[in-house]
C-alpha cells in the first residue's frame, strides 16, 4: 500500500476521526468521576455553610423586616396544573406584605381563563397578584421575565415552572444566603412527584438526581462556575441587571444569564438539602421536546460564552470545567460518530 494511495488516506482520516470521538469521550467520561470526587470530598461544606448563613441572617435586619419578593411564573397553556401551582405559590410562608406574585402568561387556551378565575379569587383573599399577558410571545420565557420586572417590586425574583410545587417554607430557607450582598442567586435541588409512574419516569429521576445531588453540588462548593437550572431558584434583581438581564438569542435563557452573571462577579449559591417537587414528563414526546431544548440551548450559551470565559480573572481549572459544562451534550453526537466510525474500521 502507497501512502499517497486515496483508499489509504481515507483509511487514516477515519482512523484520526476515531480517536477524536474516543478521546472526547474519555474526556467528558473522566469528569464524571472528577466531580463526584470533589462532591464526596466538599459535601459537608454546603451545611457547614448554611449553618453559618443561619447565624448571620439571625443578627440581620431581615430576620425582623424581610426584603421584598417577587414571585414569577412563566406559563403557556398549562391547564392542568396552573391550579396546583397557584395554591402552592399562594400558600408560601412569607410575610404578605413583602410578597408579589406574578403569572406571566402567554398561553394561547383556555389557560387564560382559568388563570384569570384563579387569580381573581386569590386578590379577593388580600394576596397581591397580577395576571400579566403580552401582546405576543416575543423572548418566549426570557421575554416574559423580562417584561414581569419592568413592574415587579420586588429585590429579589423568586421563579417555578408550572409543573413545579414549591413548598411553603421556600423563601424562609433561601433568602438568608442574600445577607451577603454578592450572592445574586440561590437554586435549590429538583424533587420528584412521579418518580415511579414508568421506566421513563424512573430513568428521569436518577440522572436529574445525579446532576442534582452531585455534579451541582461539586461545582457550588469548590468554587467552580455554577447554572441557574431555570426554576426552583431566587435571584437578586441588581444581579440580573448588572449581568445584562434576560436574554432570548439562546434556548436555555437560565444558564446564559448564570454565566454571565458570574463573569461580572456575582456568586451563585446551590442548597441540595432543599427540594422543590416537580412533575416529570410521563411521554416520550415530551421528554424528547424537553431534551432537544437542554441540548440545543446549552451549546449556544457555549458558543456565545467561551470566549469571555477564556478571558475571566478565574484559575485555568475553572475555565475548563466551564467548557465541559456548556458542551456536555456533546457526548450524543460522539457517541454516535464512534459507533459508526467503528463499522468501517473494523
Amino acid at each position: 500500500m502507497v501512502l499517497g494511495n486515496p483508499n489509504t488516506i481515507f483509511h487514516y482520516v477515519l482512523i484520526g476521526f476515531y480517536i477524536v470521538c474516543l478521546s472526547g469521550l474519555f474526556l467528558y467520561g473522566t469528569n464524571c468521576y472528577l466531580l463526584l470526587l470533589r462532591f464526596r470530598s466538599h459535601r459537608l461544606q454546603g451545611l457547614r455553610e448554611y449553618r453559618r448563613v443561619l447565624r448571620e441572617f439571625a443578627v440581620s435586619r431581615w430576620y425582623t423586616d424581610p426584603p421584598r419578593v417577587t414571585v414569577q411564573l412563566p406559563v403557556y397553556n398549562e391547564r392542568y396544573v396552573i391550579g396546583r401551582l397557584l395554591k402552592a405559590v399562594c400558600a408560601l410562608d412569607y410575610p404578605r406584605d413583602r410578597l408579589e406574585i406574578q403569572v406571566l402568561d402567554d398561553s394561547t387556551d383556555d389557560t387564560v381563563e382559568i388563570v384569570r378565575r384563579l387569580v381573581r379569587g386569590y386578590q379577593e383573599e388580600g394576596l397581591s397578584i397580577a395576571h400579566i399577558r403580552r401582546a405576543g410571545r416575543q423572548g418566549f420565557k426570557a421575554g416574559a421575565l423580562r417584561n414581569g420586572m419592568e413592574t415587579a417590586r420586588g429585590e429579589f425574583m423568586a421563579i417555578f415552572d408550572a409543573d413545579f410545587v414549591p413548598p411553603p417554607d421556600f423563601l424562609r430557607k433561601t433568602i438568608p444566603y442574600f445577607c451577603n450582598p454578592r450572592v445574586g442567586m440561590v437554586q435549590v435541588r429538583w424533587g420528584h412527584m412521579n418518580p415511579d409512574d414508568s421506566l421513563l419516569t424512573r430513568a428521569q429521576s436518577i440522572g436529574i438526581d445525579g446532576h442534582f445531588s452531585i455534579e451541582q453540588g461539586a461545582r457550588a462548593w469548590s468554587g467552580l462556575f455554577l447554572n441557574f437550572n431555570g426554576t426552583a431558584g431566587i435571584w437578586r434583581r441588581q444581579a440580573i441587571l448588572e449581568a445584562g438581564g434576560w436574554q432570548a438569542d439562546t434556548l436555555t435563557e437560565d444558564m446564559d444569564l448564570s454565566y454571565r452573571a458570574q463573569l461580572a462577579g456575582w456568586q451563585l449559591k446551590y442548597m441540595m438539602h432543599v427540594s422543590c417537587p416537580a412533575e416529570l414528563p410521563r411521554q416520550v414526546s415530551a421528554f424528547k421536546s424537553q431534551q432537544f431544548r437542554w441540548d440545543k440551548g446549552s451549546i449556544q450559551p457555549a458558543r456565545k460564552l467561551i470566549p469571555a470565559i477564556l478571558k475571566a480573572r478565574c484559575s485555568r481549572f475553572a475555565k475548563y470545567q466551564a467548557i465541559l459544562h456548556l458542551t456536555h451534550y456533546l457526548i450524543h453526537p460522539l457517541m454516535v460518530a464512534t459507533v459508526f466510525l467503528s463499522l468501517p474500521l473494523m
